[in-house]
């Protein structure tokens, strides 16, 4: 439609400039075909208005051509009114001369808006020297966006573009967060700078757009320096303040204009933007890495956790073979010694028999031993607190147990009752006969928290870190909880972990 537009126009202009050549120089003799000839140009340009590539020109053709046909059309009329007006055509000698001076006319009008901005650009450039026009800094910065360019090396890209158009003084880009901000980035150099803003400062300067001397007087007077001309443009994204651009210009040049205000405001959004996808970069490397920390310790503890499952089994066969199996051997024995009795010798068999009684005892007090090693009856039956009372009471030191009543999942009884176990044995071993030892199991906010604490010898846990350490940091882990150890020569030692409770289970 524009293309027809342009053409239609044009076309119109053919014939009033063809008509008013008619009337002055006899040039056409009949203006009539020239003008019907004019209009073939408008289906040429319904057929380029057709085409998609050359569509996305119809704007500039139809500004162009407006443009072109009306100073052609105003040069025929202001000769026809020049002409004519002095009361006679021009005679043969005279049309020669009329007719370049219109040919003139009609270049100069075709020629008018190319050399307007071709001259606008000189005088341009004679104003701001060497520096590029505002808006081509949005294009260069936004082009090296687009780049895998390190966010320093981008920064220092924008500053030194900021200095070469809007900031022959200088300029400086801060960033920060959490009420203070930090120079980053300047030209020429300057010396480190941190600004601290209060609550108030810091909102009002997260909603500004732009701000001049008097502005930055009242909220950011650290940065007037002398009597040059300062603005600043907040980083914002989100409405999260992240920094700052500043640029400075002398005191002698013009004020800044709302076509910079609106390149730096812009600017500032962009790298408000390359900021926050900084930092979400960042954040995203921080949680890969914990995830590999987390995995190389997920490895670990399923290696030391299969190489205690191995140890537990040997040692559950040991305790089998030195315990309940010499038991069942040495049973086996007197049964077929009383076997034997029976046939020669029967007034023997009653002591035997009364001795069998006895070893029957004992085997069957080897298994219970032995089976409460692997998990205690007392803890199955009847939960944490019957359970750790009855091991605080076998063990050689005085200890104090608090724990409730409560049941819990059962995995998540046995590994408290056995971090526990471990801490009591720690206790036992190493804190010294003198010591007291207090357990305090507890459940609240979906957790359940145990804590052993002794008074006794302590340690270093920077120099010592044992495998019962490992295995009860292993059994928490499993389940999602922590532990933690606190203890130093002389003063004891506590250790204390959390689980995770599942809903529902309190």
């Amino acid at each position: 439609m524009l293309w027809t537009g342009a053409a239609t126009v044009i076309a119109v202009a053919a014939a009033a400039v063809g008509g008013a050549g008619s009337m002055l120089l006899d040039i056409p003799d009949d203006p009539a075909p020239a003008a019907l000839a004019a209009w073939v140009l408008v289906p040429l340009a319904m057929a380029a208005g057709a085409h998609p590539r050359l569509a996305r020109f119809g704007p500039r053709a139809f500004i162009e051509g407006v443009t072109v046909a009306g100073l052609a059309v105003l040069v025929a009329a202001v000769y026809l009114a020049v002409v004519l007006g002095l009361g006679r055509r021009p005679g043969a000698g005279e049309r020669e001369i009329l007719t370049l001076s219109l040919l003139a006319a009609f270049g100069c009008a075709v020629l008018a808006l190319p050399a307007r901005a071709w001259l606008a650009g000189v005088a341009d450039r004679a104003v701001r020297g060497a520096e590029a026009p505002p808006d081509r800094l949005l294009a260069t910065f936004g082009t090296r966006m687009t780049r895998a360019v390190p966010m320093d090396e981008l920064l220092l890209q924008l500053t030194e573009l900021l200095r070469a158009t809007l900031g022959p003084a200088g300029a400086e880009i801060w960033t920060g967060g959490e009420g203070t901000l930090g120079r980053m980035v300047s030209l020429p150099e300057r010396p480190a700078d941190r600004l601290a803003l209060g609550a108030r400062e810091w909102s009002v300067v997260a909603r500004a757009r732009t701000g001049g001397n008097a502005w930055i007087r009242v909220w950011l007077p650290g940065l007037l320096a002398g009597d040059e001309l300062v603005r600043v443009a907040p980083i914002t994204h989100l409405g999260d303040l992240r920094g700052m651009l500043v640029v400075r210009r002398p005191a002698t040049a013009g004020p800044f204009t709302p076509a910079e205000d609106r390149v730096l405001v812009e600017l500032a959004r962009q790298v408000g933007l390359a900021l926050h996808n900084l930092s979400l970069d960042s954040a995203l490397q921080a949680s890969l890495e914990q995830l590999r920390e987390r995995n190389a310790e997920l490895l670990a503890s399923r290696a030391r956790i299969v190489t205690a499952a191995d140890a537990a089994r040997r040692r559950l066969e040991r305790d089998l073979h030195d315990g309940a199996q010499q038991h069942l051997v040495g049973l086996s024995v007197k049964v077929g010694l009383a076997a034997q009795f029976a046939e020669t010798n029967p007034a023997a068999v009653s002591p035997l028999l009364a001795g069998l009684q006895t070893d029957v005892r004992s085997a069957a007090a080897a298994l219970r031993e032995l089976a409460h090693g692997i998990y205690p009856p007392l803890l199955r039956d009847h939960g944490l607190a019957p359970a750790l009372r009855a091991a605080a009471a076998r063990g050689p030191l005085d200890c104090f147990v608090d724990a409730d009543a409560d049941r819990y999942p059962p995995d998540l009884e046995a590994a408290v009752y056995f971090c526990c176990l471990e801490a009591l044995q720690n206790a036992g071993k190493y804190a010294g006969d003198d010591a007291e030892v207090t357990v305090s199991v507890t459940a609240e906010d979906g957790e359940i928290r145990f804590e052993v604490a002794d008074d006794g010898a302590g340690f270093d846990p920077t120099t010592t870190a044992g495998h019962g350490f490992e295995n009860m940091r292993d059994r928490v882990g499993s389940f999602g909880g922590t532990l933690q150890v606190e203890s130093s020569p002389g003063a004891g030692t506590r250790v204390r972990g959390t689980l995770p409770l599942p809903a529902g289970a309190r």
